[in-house]
């Protein structure tokens, strides 16, 4: 067993778990649960930099990245920055994150937030609705076809934008449809954790127009980031990189700065 199916065992056991604690009507009359999204791949569209910036503080490739810095002044100095949208870890086990990292960024920033977690099941699109977020994450890797239709089309009809990512060409192969916004390429392999923005460049021409193509893993250049814009990419989502340094916001401040240049 990778690590990829482990923690996607546990994720049934905790969904299942859940929905026997917030029934699907208390996620469903939350505060959050009306409100308009902000659509992120719109903004990847209209934007020079691209950069998704995450809050992570975690990893089970890297174990403790960043313990110290609260999520919402991380939140409020990506906006600050420039970043086009940011992106939260909410799975506890692994990653040490939580909803409530969510609904505390949501509290303190109006850009668009991607709740970067292991989608299995439509209920955890109803909380990712109900705790602010405008866009999901969705695994090729641990999902089938029918799997990723079902979930992309919910999530479309609670108005959240749909990021996929896939590691290689037959999980991209599956994955082509409608519902979905932004076709994202990880280049961290999940089987050896290395990590080339080659299989960035290498699917990008299999990568339809239609959808905002999103770099994601190991970009942590302003060069990396120029090259990648040359196949397409409208998109940078960059975790390590800023959160593990001291300053998160202030590493992509001067990041950002010089990328617009």
């Amino acid at each position: 067993m990778n690590i990829l199916d482990k923690i996607v065992a546990d994720k049934y056991k905790e969904v299942a778990l859940k929905k026997g604690l917030i029934p699907v009507k208390q996620l469903e009359s939350s505060v959050l649960f009306d409100r308009n999204t902000n659509s992120l791949a719109n903004a990847l569209r209209n934007s020079n930099t691209g950069i998704i910036a995450e809050h992570k503080r975690r990893s089970p490739s890297k174990a403790v990245i960043n313990q110290k810095v609260s999520v919402q002044d991380v939140a409020l100095e990506y906006q600050t920055a420039g970043a086009c949208g940011m992106s939260v870890l909410t799975d506890g086990k692994y990653f040490g994150g939580s909803l409530d990292d969510l609904l505390l960024a949501r509290a303190t920033v109006q850009m668009p937030l991607l709740r970067k977690e292991f989608i299995i099941d439509e209920y955890q699109l109803l909380e990712a609705k109900a705790y602010g977020a405008d866009v999901i994450l969705l695994i090729a890797a641990v999902l089938s076809r029918d799997q990723i239709k079902s979930l992309s089309e919910f999530a479309k009809s609670l108005s959240l934008d749909v990021l996929l990512e896939v590691h290689n060409q037959e999980e991209l192969e599956k994955s082509i449809m409608p519902s979905l916004d932004m076709l994202g390429v990880n280049n961290r392999s999940l089987k050896t954790f290395e990590v080339s923005t080659e299989i960035s460049k290498s699917l990008s021409t299999q990568i339809p127009d239609d959808f905002v193509k999103v770099s994601e893993s190991g970009i942590s250049s302003i060069e990396a980031i120029q090259d990648l814009k040359e196949y397409g990419y409208k998109g940078f989502l960059i975790g390590e990189n800023f959160m593990k340094t001291e300053n998160p916001g202030t590493s992509a401040v001067e990041f950002i700065k010089i990328l617009n240049q």
